[in-house]
């Protein structure tokens, strides 16, 4: 047999009793939940921000970020609502580079699963219960959601998991709002055919069981550009490539229609400082048009304490994955999407 255990089976109940919230910190989350609902339905007109690290490998410099994060949050709070990413499990399909917290706590150490599981999830409990910001993570191991179905606020479903079925399927039990991205091929029938299958109602087996799902009505669109078949970047958050989205939200009938634009990967060709121009550019693009207005309503920016990334973990609130924008120009930023959104 190929497979070899390497520990007991994991308890993710007995995991979950270590750190359930509970009194005014999940009165907090609820509330928090509700609002962010209400945004992706367009019963509130705040700007959404998916916002923080490309990955989190550090929980000292992540809780930093946080703390910086809530601050700001308070400062923008009556136009900008923002959920911090704190991703746990980063795709590495062939093999190298940090594949993330739930492999391995210590960056700089060798894979442990059974204390990645503990990390990733005493990782958002802290963030949360410290800093009262709410977190997103991105499913890349559908089985292990349950790990984190009760403290996390938003879902990402990457560009190389769109595409499965079961991944589309767990979407539709989900119950906060699911980001859905188009594939790397930037094929959009693919993303929407994910969010059709994540809007519905569906029948399939998850962790052993047979489960049936109500759907997602806030399943939604992530657009974060594409790569050609000679490997270049090729951006789609331009004004043309918005249309599109929204006649193909209207031509299959989906519900809460909400575009999100992923400002880096190859809508910038992973070059950090361009996210920075795509948020200037969509914010034109929506004053120009009302459509685009009404169903852009989303960025996802990768953000850190320093600037651009590092091989290894030696520079402090560095990234360690894809480059992104440090704090002092993602303040900037955020407080120049604030200051638009005013005009």
């Amino acid at each position: 047999m190929s497979f070899k255990a390497l520990g007991e089976k994991i308890n993710f109940e007995t995991v979950k009793e270590e750190s359930t919230l509970s009194g005014e910190i999940l009165a907090n989350k609820i509330a928090r939940d509700k609002e962010l609902a209400a945004i992706m339905k367009g019963e509130d007109d705040r700007m959404l921000l998916v916002i923080g690290p490309c990955s989190s490998d550090n929980e000292e410099a992540v809780l930093d970020y946080a703390n910086r994060l809530a601050k700001l949050q308070e400062e923008v709070k009556d136009r900008v609502f923002m959920v911090m990413r704190v991703y746990t499990a980063k795709p590495r399909t062939n093999g190298d580079g940090y594949k993330g917290l739930v492999h391995q706590p210590d960056a700089q150490g060798e894979p442990n699963l059974i204390n990645g599981i503990r990390a990733v999830r005493n990782l958002h409990y802290r963030v949360i219960t410290e800093t009262g910001i709410t977190t997103a993570d991105e499913m890349l191991y559908p089985e292990n959601l349950p790990l984190i179905d009760d403290l996390v606020s938003y879902i990402a479903i990457g560009a190389r998991s769109v595409e499965d079925q079961q991944h589309r399927f767990v979407a539709s039990g989900i119950d906060v709002p699911t980001g859905m991205k188009n594939p790397t091929s930037g094929n959009l029938n693919v993303m929407f055919n994910g969010i059709y299958a994540a809007q519905s109602a569906q029948n399939f087996l998850f962790n052993g069981e047979e489960v049936e799902t109500s759907g997602n009505p806030l399943a939604h669109a992530i657009l974060r550009g594409a790569i050609n078949e000679y490997g270049k970047n090729i951006p789609n958050y331009y004004y043309d490539n918005l249309l599109d989205t929204i006649a193909q939200y209207e031509k299959m009938g989906l519900e809460n229609p909400f575009i999100m634009i992923d400002t880096n990967h190859d809508n910038s060709g992973k070059n950090y400082l361009e996210q920075i121009r795509i948020v200037r550019q969509t914010l034109i693009n929506r004053d120009w048009n009302e459509s685009i207005r009404k169903a852009v309503r989303g960025f996802m920016i990768e953000s850190y304490i320093e600037d651009g990334r590092q091989d290894k973990p030696e520079v402090y609130g560095k990234s360690i994955t894809d480059p992104c924008l440090g704090w002092n120009k993602t303040e900037e930023l955020v407080r120049e999407i604030y200051n638009t959104l005013g005009e």
